[in-house]
């Protein structure tokens, strides 16, 4: 039997992807262990003294006790470390509530102008947020009095998710079989206990899919968080931006932040891996 070899160009390929792919990571990693002193050096290398100097000066207003390179303690990415958790988990939450109902109308109830509705969704999630910032802006600077408050990033967050979780919700929803919901009701629930009882444990893997996505855009979102937002209402990665100017950089406390802006996605990721898997496969055949 004949076998075809694999050419060396393959594994060579694949060498440079994973490169490529965790190169940066990795360059995060060491760069947030270091002082800046050692990292503007001349004679950096790869050999160097860890330190998490950087982390405490990340998180010095969340420690239990005041590290002694510090003698003033700068609260700034600790509150936007703080800002960036409460306005994703938030929106995330109101996303998923009022998508999944929005989802479960458009799927189960018959009005005039279903289709269209739920055709529009998706044409909303296609628009781009940069298209918005300006009228966003100015709607909620001059007419609403929301800037640089966090309830207006969250509602901003919303709105900008709202389409896609209820797109892929609907996906969901049709393969609950009606029959379910049929033997509930004669069995006495009402309309709110066959949607809480019935349905949404049965969907429960798009609900997490929706969730992860959800709350990595709101995690990661720069532009309308940068427009919507003052100085004390930054999420993490305005604060890193706002950091970067030409009279000084350190780059130690900037990745130390960076890593900590990993870790909450990467977590909420590992959780619900399995979920987010089945909600793939599954939301994307439609029912």
């Amino acid at each position: 039997m004949k076998h075809d070899k694999t050419s060396p160009a393959f594994f060579v390929l694949v060498v440079m992807l994973v490169l490529m792919s965790t190169g940066p990571i990795l360059m995060m990693v060491l760069t947030s262990l270091r002082l800046n002193v050692d990292i503007m050096s001349d004679t950096s290398s790869l050999i160097f003294m860890p330190t998490l100097r950087n982390y405490e000066t990340v998180l010095c207003n969340a420690l239990w006790y005041t590290p002694e390179h510090l003698g003033r303690c700068d609260k700034t990415f600790g509150r936007a470390l703080g800002n960036s958790l409460l306005v994703s988990v938030t929106a995330t939450a109101l996303t998923l509530v009022i998508g999944c109902m929005a989802a479960y109308a458009l799927v189960r109830f018959r009005f005039l102008g279903r289709d269209v509705v739920s055709f529009s969704t998706l044409i909303l999630r296609m628009i781009p947020p940069a298209v918005l910032l300006v009228p966003v802006f100015g709607i909620w600077t001059y007419q609403f009095g929301l800037d640089g408050t966090l309830s207006g990033l969250v509602l901003v967050y919303v709105a900008m998710n709202l389409p896609f979780v209820i797109w892929i919700l609907q996906s969901f929803i049709r393969q609950v079989p009606i029959q379910l919901e049929e033997a509930a009701r004669i069995d006495g629930a009402g309309p709110f206990a066959v949607f809480f009882l019935v349905v949404l444990p049965l969907i429960r893997p798009g609900l997490a899919a929706a969730a992860i996505f959800t709350f990595r855009i709101a995690w990661n979102e720069f532009l309308l968080g940068n427009a919507l937002t003052d100085r004390g209402t930054r999420t993490v990665p305005v604060t890193i931006v706002n950091r970067l100017t030409e009279y000084d950089i350190d780059w130690g406390v900037i990745m130390a932040t960076g890593m900590l802006l990993a870790v909450p996605p990467i977590i909420f990721t590992l959780v619900a891996s399995r979920q987010i898997i089945t909600g793939m496969t599954a939301g994307a055949v439609k029912g």
